[in-house]
């Protein structure tokens, strides 16, 4: 598959997770109020408290199998920074490169 094959968008981040495993900085907190962040396990709070923990530069909270098929084990309460990177935007297209995955073409109105 090229980089510009056509993709099912209806499952894409539950068959990626290349934006929870692209680098230690990125899942960070910015926005988060003190409620919202209490409410994220202390287990998967890195050092600094200033972000996810990672492992190497995998969230902590990231479960499967990048590329074949993942979920967030916090996803009802992920960081801002996780739920503003979308199908096909410029971070996720630079996650996918990373491991290798075709980029997501998403058609515009």
């Amino acid at each position: 598959m090229d980089e510009t094959s056509a993709i099912d968008l209806s499952s894409l981040c539950q068959s990626c997770g290349a934006c929870c495993g692209y680098s230690q900085n990125w899942p960070r907190f910015s926005i988060e109020s003190d409620e919202e962040l209490a409410l994220i396990p202390e287990a998967l709070v890195n050092e600094r408290q200033s972000g996810m923990r990672c492992e190497g530069d995998r969230c902590s909270a990231l479960r499967g199998e990048i590329g074949k098929e993942t979920a967030c084990g916090i996803y009802e309460v992920r960081p801002e920074v996780c739920r503003t990177c979308m199908p096909g935007d410029a971070e996720c297209t630079m996650a996918r490169r990373k491991f290798g995955l075709p980029v997501i073409e998403i058609a515009s109105a």
